[in-house]
């Protein structure tokens, strides 16, 4: 009996999958899916590939009641910048959940990962940030940068951006870039301390080895969402920070003690309590999230093989609705 396979090159993705509150909607439903157990994710296949500035990470998941699931294949070459080639790419393959036949290939050059973190990111701020921002701040200049203030934007609006990165130059075109796609005032701040002091709503987007934010610079009516550290090595919030903070939450904690910020502070000694909530434990109301403005809460993004399948499987149901794709038999 022939099978079809439907592929869906990139610019095909982003007429299908925007960045918008149905997306975030998708990618909670996944977290909260992760609450309760039934789901079947392996750990994180990362392989570092030191000598071309490289890494590769394999992830996927099984979720009870879907369709399909996803395994998706993520490069990041970071000089690929010098010589005109994007840093992230890759693609999502989508089986048949009832038979493992392929049902579409997703050649998304990264494009859904990059929906699905950022979608991410604003589900920590739905839950965790405090109910009123007015200043959010971002510490980075790449493409999560601008996404993460988009996303985050649709679930807490706020009227100013701050933006700090290590170059100048790149800081000032995130800001443009910023306050040309949302309603805000955007800027570079030169200080990393007074950014945080200034905002209300603060996510870390580098792939830094050394800590962007110091525990020190914490302060009443924060919400912190690191999102960049997702192998060994990387590091960007002081590991003290974790404990100074009212509330700690891991996306995945087994992925966070090696992966996150949660293996620096437990490397370092600092990590006294415990195993920490899980954001889609807070969604589900396992764990209690913030319980008032004034205090800190700090969020730990990994990425999981969950929020992949889950936005494959959106992406392809969204392009069964309008017949798009090329099939191929197989």
């Amino acid at each position: 009996m022939p099978h079809e396979v439907t592929i869906l090159t990139e610019s095909e993705l982003r007429r299908l999958v925007k960045l918008d509150l149905p997306a975030i909607d998708v990618v909670e439903r996944a977290f909260v899916a992760l609450a309760s157990g039934t789901v079947v994710m392996p750990p994180i296949l990362s392989m570092a590939i030191p000598d071309r500035h490289g890494e590769v990470d394999v992830k996927t998941a099984y979720i009870p009641g879907f369709e399909g699931f996803a395994i998706k294949v993520s490069p990041g070459f970071f000089d690929n910048p010098k010589i005109g080639l994007p840093s992230l790419n890759g693609l999502m393959i989508l089986f048949s959940a009832q038979t493992g036949l392929v049902e579409a290939l997703l050649l998304d050059n990264g494009y859904l990962t990059d929906v699905r973190t950022a979608a991410a990111g604003a589900v920590a701020a739905r839950h965790l940030a405090p109910s009123r921002v007015e200043t959010a701040g971002v510490i980075g200049t790449g493409a999560q940068a601008r996404l993460q203030m988009q996303a985050a934007h649709l679930v807490r609006p706020f009227d100013r951006v701050l933006i700090w990165g290590r170059d100048a130059a790149k800081a000032e075109a995130c800001a443009r870039d910023i306050a040309a796609a949302l309603p805000v005032v955007a800027r570079y701040e030169p200080d990393p301390e007074r950014l945080v002091a200034a905002s209300q709503l603060v996510v870390t987007t580098t792939p830094a080895e050394h800590p962007v934010v110091k525990a020190d610079w914490l302060h009443q009516r924060l919400h912190v969402t690191a999102m960049g550290s997702d192998q060994a090595g990387k590091n960007e919030i002081d590991p003290a920070a974790l404990s100074a903070a009212d509330i700690y939450v891991c996306d995945r904690v087994s992925q966070c003690e090696l992966l996150g910020e949660l293996r620096s502070a437990l490397t370092a000694g600092v990590w006294k309590r415990g195993r920490p909530p899980e954001l889609g434990e807070i969604v589900a109301g396992v764990k209690p999230g913030r319980s008032g403005d004034e205090q800190v809460t700090l969020c730990d993004l990994t990425g999981t093989g969950a929020q992949d399948t889950a936005i494959a499987s959106f992406a392809f149901g969204n392009a069964l609705g309008v017949g798009a794709g090329t099939k191929i038999a197989t």
